[in-house]
């Protein structure tokens, strides 16, 4: 593990095959595809940024690269992807073997160049933009949290910012905040569709000049910058304006008869703040904040009527195609993702309500322009009030919010790209191999999918010349100082292929890079085949892996064993399989989609947890050690730390519990038992803060009701109909298989 890990440290990038089939026949024999996880931004210990252009090779445009064949003394380098010839520019005129540019050694595959210092001095800082879009449709309770949030939220903003507000409910308000002088808004019908032409007249930006022909974008295209400044303020300018109307901000007053549910006009004010950005501040990393307390039911958004009688759609209803509004809303939010990404600007989602609000029908629009997503069950949740905080605290966890991303591959010609899964759009560019990202931070990784299109095994003697395929991936984005940069990783991986290769293949198979590929596409799938079998999928693809890369006699399971490369791969497929990525049962389509939505985004150490929780056990006996994901592992007198990644357990055993109320930690003598409760809290407090978003801490006892959140992802070794617990120990009441049986059919299976 630890050889990948550090090739993540130097170019942020993890491959499940990093040797890889050489040929088209042997890459769809090895099951998981030819793949990597890739973080465009990640921080890296030792990158060098580089204050001039890059080099281009003139047929393909791939960047000079470390493996570039370099000819000094005719100043001549030869690309290795199209092997086309390029002579150096005058000003590398002095290159030598020993004078080598930075983006030729070696061990800088990756490097950035930034893009503005040609001239040499900074450039100046665009302003970033902030507009809040806020729902009023909520109980007095939930508006005084939101209130003292946002206002938190405010002062954290970068100086620089420009700020603007939009508040919802029935109707649609678009808060002037540069007419100081009175509270003044634009109101709009919430059931009815506007277009950015009818803002822009009903806001009355033209009242002092006439409408200029063709297309309106900014202050470049026909908008003064007086009246944009109506709308979007500077932090400092509008301070005032912002904190007296969220003060004065009360719940929407339309009434509402007790058998229906609010007028909530979700889609529409999203619509106008989309058209509001795309008009004013085109091009530039806007973030929509949308702060959203309950179920979208007026406009083309809607997820569910305002009778009470009929119950938000459900994973049951999507099935069967009974949920009537899902389709329409997501059509109208695919729109408005294509909107929002030909603008560059992104959508963050701030879900806080018991029921549902519609994060399925909004996903696409979010995880398109790369937006941010928290899913809460209050805005007085520290879920959400911690993660909101995260958003804008500086210092060593911030996140690192970057913006006007493009990302493009080039990939040797015997490797295609089949296609990315991740919080990016296409740019539709041929056979894609450009996409956008309108919003992107030092965690985003793409899960990048590539086909291997050589068609037949070569010759012996080809492949002792050439058996590398090179990949490179270029970044280029807005830094959060400002700054436009390119970040180029390139990476060279060895081929393989004929009899004799599974033992290469197997020394490079990187099991936590595998088992996350294959989650992001099985969440892939359930969400776009009809009529698919996660399950049923994912063991036919480990069956067709462990019987062509494991050791065993024809039909002799007990003679069944895997490399150790291979050897924690049925685990990690054991809990895909029992997750919440893939058992929707329990969960309602707005978490699903929440899940979904991190998981793609997410790099593979967070990933790993989020498939297989880590559980740490605390006892006197012994310091915080490991323990197995296991119901054997519950004792009486211990304490367990569950970290699921979006949830955090600490699970006190019996004995613990019954100490700890009689209050013996309170007492001098039992000082080592005040410790033993503080460690795991110490644990947990130093894994969320570095976390985003925040996640959610259960602190419980044994036999206790909220037991379930630990109870619910152990192996169920002992049931209750099996023998008999551990003393101590503990039962789950289910019927699921557990991993020793699991393991025993897959043997069985596998040796056939």
């Amino acid at each position: 593990m630890a050889e990948f890990l550090e090739l993540e440290s130097q170019d942020g990038v993890r491959m499940p095959w990093n040797v890889i089939p050489g040929t088209k026949q042997e890459s769809s024999n090895c099951v998981v595809p030819v793949s990597a996880i890739y973080s465009p931004i990640r921080p890296l210990p030792n990158i060098t940024l580089l204050p001039y252009s890059p080099l281009r090779c003139r047929t393909c445009r791939s960047v000079l690269n470390p493996f570039a064949i370099v000819d000094f003394a005719a100043k001549i380098w030869i690309c290795p992807f199209c092997f086309q010839r390029n002579h150096f520019p005058p000003n590398y005129a002095s290159i030598s073997d020993d004078n080598l540019p930075a983006e030729l050694f070696p061990h800088y595959t990756t490097i950035e160049y930034s893009q503005d210092n040609q001239i040499g001095q900074s450039p100046p800082q665009p302003p970033l933009v902030f507009l809040f879009v806020i729902d009023s449709c909520l109980i007095e309770e939930e508006m005084g949290f939101l209130k003292s949030s946002l206002s938190q939220a405010f002062d954290l903003l970068p100086d620089n910012s420009l700020v603007g507000l939009i508040t919802f409910g029935t109707l649609v308000h678009v808060h002037e905040l540069g007419f100081a002088q009175i509270p003044k808004t634009y109101v709009f019908r919430g059931n009815k569709d506007i277009s950015k032409e009818q803002l822009l007249e009903h806001m009355s930006f033209f009242a002092k000049k006439p409408k200029p022909p063709g297309v309106i974008a900014g202050a470049r295209d026909g908008l003064s910058a007086d009246s944009i400044s109506r709308f979007l303020l500077p932090k400092a300018d509008c301070e005032f304006a912002f904190n007296s109307v969220l003060e004065e901000l009360q719940k929407d007053p339309w009434g509402v008869p007790t058998d229906q549910r609010a007028t909530r006009c979700t889609s529409t004010a999203l619509s106008i703040a989309a058209s509001l950005l795309g008009a004013c501040v085109p091009g530039s990393g806007a973030r929509i904040m949308a702060f959203i307390g309950g179920p979208s039911t007026e406009g083309s958004g809607a997820i569910v009527s305002k009778n009470l009688s009929e119950p938000i759609r459900s994973h049951k209803d999507l099935d069967k195609d009974s949920a009537p509004l899902y389709h329409k809303a997501v059509k109208f939010y695919e729109g408005l993702s294509k909107q929002l990404v030909h603008q560059g600007h992104v959508l963050d989602l701030f879900a806080c309500a018991l029921d549902q609000v519609g994060v399925a029908e909004l996903k696409i629009a979010v995880e398109r322009t790369g937006g941010l997503v928290v899913l809460a069950e209050s805005f007085g949740h520290p879920v959400f009030k911690d993660s909101l905080r995260r958003i804008f605290q500086a210092g060593d966890y911030d996140l690192g919010l970057s913006s006007s991303g493009i990302f493009e591959i080039n990939c040797s010609k015997d490797i295609k790209v089949q296609g990315i899964i991740g919080p990016c759009a296409s740019l539709e560019k041929g056979n894609t191999t450009a996409w956008k990202m309108c919003g992107l931070d030092k965690a985003t990784s793409l899960c990048l999918i590539f086909e291997v299109v050589k068609k037949e095994s070569p010759d012996a003697t080809i492949q002792s010349t050439s058996n590398q395929f090179y990949f490179q991936f270029l970044t280029y984005y807005q830094h959060y100082s400002g700054q436009m940069r390119l970040r180029v990783t390139t990476l060279s991986r060895r081929w393989v292929a004929g009899p004799g290769s599974i033992q290469d293949l197997v020394a490079g198979f990187d099991q936590e890079a595998a088992a996350v590929v294959m989650a992001r596409q099985v969440s892939f799938k359930m969400e776009t085949e009809a009529e698919f079998d996660p399950i049923r999928w994912l063991d036919k693809a480990l069956i067709h892996l462990c019987s062509r890369f494991g050791d065993y006699q024809k039909e002799s399971p007990s003679s069944f064993s895997l490399s150790p490369r291979l050897s924690i791969f049925p685990q990690f497929m054991f809990n895909l399989r029992r997750s919440q990525f893939v058992q929707v049962f329990n969960n309602s389509p707005d978490e699903t989609a929440y899940f979904r939505m991190i998981l793609n985004r997410e790099n593979v150490a967070n990933s790993v947890v989020m498939i297989q929780p880590s559980l740490i056990s605390f006892s006197f006996h012994s310091g915080p050690e490991p323990a197995l994901l296991d119901v054997a592992s519950i004792a009486a007198d211990r304490i367990l730390l569950l970290d699921s990644y979006f949830t955090m357990v600490i699970f006190h055993g019996a004995t613990i519990a019954q100490w700890r109320k009689a209050g013996y930690h309170n007492q001098p003598e039992h000082q080592a038992f005040a410790y033993l409760l503080q460690a795991p809290r110490d644990e947990a407090d130093s894994i969320i803060k570095e976390r985003f978003p925040v996640p959610r801490l259960v602190i419980c006892d044994q036999h206790g009701s909220q037991a379930r959140f630990l109870l619910a992802k152990l192996n169920p070794s002992a049931t209750y109909n099996s023998d008999g617990p551990l003393p101590g120990g503990d039962v789950i009441f289910t019927d699921d298989v557990s991993f020793e049986v699991f393991l025993d059919h897959l043997q069985r299976l596998a040796v056939q």
